[in-house]
């Protein structure tokens, strides 16, 4: 064995942390994971969970589940997939996976039938950001190299998880500032044209958003262009 020469492991390993660090799109990376855990451990399933809020969301998977994948949520402590996320702790079943008391079944998954059951935490500075589940049709013993690899990926991944949540929050709160930014102008406008307080501004808008089913946001952009469109010349 030539030890100066990198495994195809070593080298999956190295390809996706260089993929998390370019910042490459989660669901992408999520796949490339699948396909490598598929072909490592000759598995017959192969789901990734990612925890959002007080759930796990399936993202990822070996076979197809286009009515269930980014939609199948299961809260935290639920099942054995949600019993890892809250406990950080792997789960290894060889053999009868249903028998075990946390088990539970999602009628939407026929996996749920297989016999051997691996349940990896994925985790970003000891937090736990979701769970890789690995399943075989038949009684399965995993090795320690295998669940070692597992659980190396999910550190991996852990942190491009932990990225893409960050950046949606920062996304998130840009928006809400803009959207403040937005209705500040048009209580502006409102108080104006109308002579009205601030405080009766903001419940007109407010009353707007809710009548016409729309977001505060919406009805403040609408404002803001008639005055505009008030202002242009003739």
């Amino acid at each position: 064995m030539d030890l100066t020469e990198p495994t195809p492991t070593l080298n999956f390993l190295h390809d996706v942390s260089t993929r998390i660090a370019a910042a490459d799109p989660l669901h992408e990376v999520l796949d490339e994971i699948v396909e490598f855990v598929s072909d490592l451990m000759s598995c017959d399933s192969c789901f990734i969970y990612v925890k959002e809020q007080s759930e796990l969301v399936l993202r990822a998977s070996k076979n197809s589940h286009p009515d269930v994948l980014d939609r199948l949520k299961m809260p935290l402590g639920e099942g054995i997939t949600g019993w890892v996320a809250e406990n950080n702790i792997p789960v290894v079943l060889t053999e009868r996976a249903w028998k075990d008391p946390r088990f539970q079944k999602f009628a939407e998954l026929p996996e749920d039938n297989y016999e051997a059951f691996l349940s990896i935490p994925v985790s970003s500075r000891s937090t736990v950001v979701g769970v890789i589940n690995v399943q075989h049709r038949d009684p399965y013993k995993f090795t320690p190299r295998e669940i070692k690899i597992i659980s190396t990926l999910g550190h991996l991944v852990g942190a491009a998880i932990e990225r893409v949540r960050l950046e949606t929050e920062v996304s998130e709160l840009s928006d809400k500032l803009a959207s403040r930014k937005l209705v500040e102008r048009a209580k502006g406008v409102l108080q104006r044209e109308l002579k009205i307080s601030e405080e009766e501004a903001y419940s007109t808008i407010q009353k707007q958003a809710r009548q016409r089913r729309k977001s505060m946001k919406e009805i403040s952009e609408a404002i803001l262009l008639a005055d505009e469109m008030k202002r242009i010349p003739k």
